[in-house]
């Protein structure tokens, strides 16, 4: 059996981004750890077209590839990059990729991306827990203000009321 931290889940972490509401890695960061190059993963895909449908792998548009490489710090123009448009893949179809690709290093590292996506969502789903108790604290706060702010208004009341003047006591002469 291989050594599981091939590569650390952090860094797989690092590489999957959210597009078109899904959570994607693409092709490039995926033949890396493979131990491929992008144009052999691209061309065992494509034997396998099959094996792909748009819900597993889609190719990125130039406006989503335009803002990935924006948010991501991505290569530059010049620098030798890319001629053409990457292709990401989602959770499924990088799951399909291990019958694919079938070495002993290209399933370790299946399982570790495999792993991450969990972790991700264990992660998400915590943040929502989380935003939701935010919220129902929130609310509460807001009556308890409302409650407060009643209880000041009662005590300006009874502090501005006027007194009566008070009378003193015994006799007194009225001129």
């Amino acid at each position: 059996m291989m050594n599981s931290s091939i590569v650390p889940i952090e860094r797989i972490e690092k590489k999957i981004f959210l597009i078109r509401n899904q959570k994607i890695m693409l092709n490039s960061d995926i033949a890396k750890p493979y131990g491929t190059e992008t144009k052999i993963l691209n061309k065992a895909v494509s034997r396998n077209q099959d094996r792909f449908p748009k819900d597993f792998m889609f190719q990125l548009t130039s406006e989503e590839w335009s803002s990935l490489k924006f948010h991501s710090g991505t290569s530059k123009k010049g620098r030798g990059g890319r001629r053409f448009l990457p292709y990401a893949f989602t959770e499924q179809g990088i799951a399909m990729l291990s019958s694919v690709l079938n070495s002993k290093r290209a399933i370790q590292i299946n399982i570790q991306i495999m792993r991450a996506f969990v972790k991700l969502r264990e992660i998400l789903s915590t943040h929502k827990e989380l935003a939701q108790k935010l919220k129902k604290l929130e609310l509460k706060i807001d009556s308890h203000d409302q409650q407060i702010q009643t209880i000041f208004e009662v005590i300006n009341q009874l502090l501005t009321t006027r007194k009566k003047p008070i009378r003193k006591i015994g006799f007194t002469i009225e001129e």
